[in-house]
């Protein structure tokens, strides 16, 4: 008797075209982060460093679904930038901190430029967005996004 493999079959797997997504959505952000000169782990750094101004390394990671061996090169890069700095916790020198510069927080103006340039590029209504967004993060176990 043959082993039935149709779950080995890449049209049955829900894995791969989440994955062919994303790749295609990150080449889609390219050369507006390139205009900037960010890479797209960079800008998702940005993202939230505009958002919280200071950080540590461990609740960055957890936000970004990152490791620190992804974050340490990433941070270090925008750290030589002059976008960020990294200190240690006053209160514990194992935390590492995050914080914004002035350079980084000037950096966020031309960067409100390139959600609505994505967004033209990305073949859905509104509400198939929201919709896509909620699905994504109850797959990520987050369902409070």
């Amino acid at each position: 008797m043959e082993k039935n493999y149709d779950m080995l079959k890449l049209e049955n797997q829900l894995c791969f075209p989440l994955y062919a997504c994303s790749r295609e959505i990150v080449k889609k952000y390219h050369p507006h982060l390139d205009e900037i000169g960010l890479t797209y782990t960079q800008y998702i750094v940005m993202m939230v460093m505009w958002e919280k101004k200071h950080v540590s390394v461990k609740e960055l990671g957890e936000k970004l679904y990152l490791d620190s061996g992804t974050l340490t090169p990433v941070l270090k890069s925008l750290e030589s930038k002059g976008l960020v700095t990294r200190t240690r916790s006053s209160e514990d020198e194992r935390v590492l901190i995050v914080g914004i510069t002035d350079e980084g927080e000037a950096l966020k103006e031309q960067a409100a430029e390139i959600p609505p340039k994505i967004a033209c590029c990305v073949a859905l209504s509104p509400e198939e967005a929201g919709t896509l967004y909620k699905l994504l993060y109850k797959i990520l176990g987050n369902e409070s996004a």
